[in-house]
């Protein structure tokens, strides 16, 4: 059965996109089929992983505002059993065009029924905001991954999500389900990273992920070869703890 993960934070920088490539590819690595659903106008994804987006003819755009079937938009990346739905600078019109829409909140989940059975996981990359892309993607998901940056405000802003993800459950989406808190950007050696781990942990207990994801610079120049971490440096502390982070993610499903 397959299972739809969207990784949302309304915070920009923190890590989401890393996380929907790095993740996908790691679980892809692991024998899983994954569609990678890049909801982000910034296209980050979709770059992150080879795609040149002036070449990108059809895109989650056309899936959103034209009734384009998936299968016509979804491309193999350079990993085996990983494939996207790219983005296009042309999303950032998609919010306006869905008001007028009927059951908008409900767009992106009717186009990924039509695909979704044929992977084991479907991740969507939101955009770093609390807009309707976002509202569908969350009303399309089973679960969210909310990547969490071990910096001094890392729990603000926390609460305006949690509170559009209960709404989203009192009103669209009853399933939906916290997958987990991902702590990102951690260095060991800086007390405020220890500290911030420490209250993340205290806040929201057995929802943190075990898997810490490192300040990395390999993890950091990836993207700019078109490559997740794990083709590019597979040695690395961030290819590592995005497998880690596959893994737990695995036995987390296996335990439901």
């Amino acid at each position: 059965m397959s299972k739809v993960i969207a990784i949302a934070n309304q915070k920009g920088g923190v890590g989401k996109t890393t996380t929907a490539i790095n993740l996908g590819a790691s679980l892809a690595v692991l024998d899983k089929k994954i569609l990678l659903i890049d909801a982000d106008p910034q296209a980050n994804a979709t770059s992150g992983l080879g795609f040149e987006l002036r070449t990108i003819e059809k895109s989650i755009y056309e899936c959103l505002i034209d009734g384009l079937e998936p299968s016509e938009v979804i491309l193999k990346t350079g990993v085996d059993g990983l494939d996207i739905i790219p983005s296009h600078i042309d999303l950032v019109g998609a919010e306006i065009e869905l008001l007028n829409v009927q059951d908008r909140e409900q767009v992106m989940k009717n186009f990924i029924n039509k695909v979704k059975d044929q992977y084991d996981y479907v991740m969507i990359d939101c955009s770093p905001s609390l807009g309707l892309l976002t509202l569908n993607a969350l009303t399309a998901a089973d679960s969210v991954i909310v990547p969490v940056q071990c910096e001094y405000f890392a729990l603000e802003g926390l609460g305006k999500l949690l509170n559009t993800i209960k709404q989203i459950q009192n009103r669209l989406n009853p399933e939906l389900q916290i997958e987990g808190f991902l702590l990102t950007m951690y260095d060991s050696r800086t007390r405020l990273c220890n500290q911030v781990v420490e209250e993340v942990r205290q806040h929201f207990q057995d929802m943190v992920f075990k898997t810490l994801i490192l300040r990395n610079v390999r993890l950091s120049e990836a993207p700019s070869y078109g490559k997740p971490v794990i083709q590019y440096d597979a040695n690395s502390n961030g290819a590592v703890n995005y497998l880690n982070l596959a893994k737990e993610i695995l036995e987390n499903n296996k335990a439901e």
